[in-house]
């Protein structure tokens, strides 16, 4: 499995230690779903990777659909991997993340997290889950809780309610997060969504 398609802005002249915005994208999107979002982030620098798995309706998957809310280790370990030898191979050692996922990429900007937490300076979850399996960071994030923004709308329906309840329980042991609830945003990103995040990766990269 790997990464082969990807936009991101000017990272020629990326200063050492500078952050750098990761956006995950949903299932059946891809690469080009999320960068509008950066105008609510303009000064930092960012990359929008496409998902390595063509789906049957059009757009990219990180992993299948069979269990699409409550994947299996098996199914996540593969797209971790593929995606963090993609950013180990396009950026510097040291690059600090700001991590910033929807739905299905939501949760992989959970499993950065859970896997490499010093590369993670900010961790954003929209409209997102987890997956319910032990990764290899956990211990160490039940240890350390770093601050992690969740937002959802009230009315989204495509994240069964028992998917929402487990990542709030995954995020209450490993995280100190920040949850939003939208009233009137169903499964999408609105301006009122973004500001907070706009707010929490400010605070967060100082």
């Amino acid at each position: 499995m790997t990464i082969t398609k990807f936009t991101a802005s000017d990272l020629g002249n990326l200063k050492a230690e500078q952050p750098v915005v990761v956006l995950l994208h949903g299932y059946g999107a891809d690469e080009r779903d999320l960068p509008g979002i950066m105008s609510y982030l303009p000064n930092l620098p960012w990359v929008s990777p496409r998902a390595p798995l063509p789906t049957e309706h059009g757009g990219f998957a990180w992993y299948g659909v069979e269990r699409v809310l409550n994947p299996t280790l098996e199914d996540v370990i593969a797209p971790t991997e593929a995606l963090w030898h993609w950013l180990d191979d396009l950026l510097e050692p040291k690059q600090p993340l700001v991590v910033i996922g929807f739905s299905q990429g939501g949760l992989m900007a959970a499993q950065l997290l859970r896997t490499r937490p010093e590369a993670i300076a900010a961790c954003v979850i929209l409209a997102g889950f987890a997956a319910d399996v032990e990764m290899p960071a956990d211990a160490a994030l039940r240890l350390n809780k770093p601050k992690v923004l969740y937002c959802r709308g009230a009315q989204d329906t495509v994240v069964a309610k028992d998917a929402v309840a487990g990542l709030n329980r995954w995020l209450q042991l490993h995280t100190r997060a920040q949850t939003k609830t939208y009233e009137g945003l169903g499964h999408s990103i609105d301006d009122r969504v973004m500001n907070d995040v706009a707010d929490f990766v400010t605070a967060a990269i100082g």
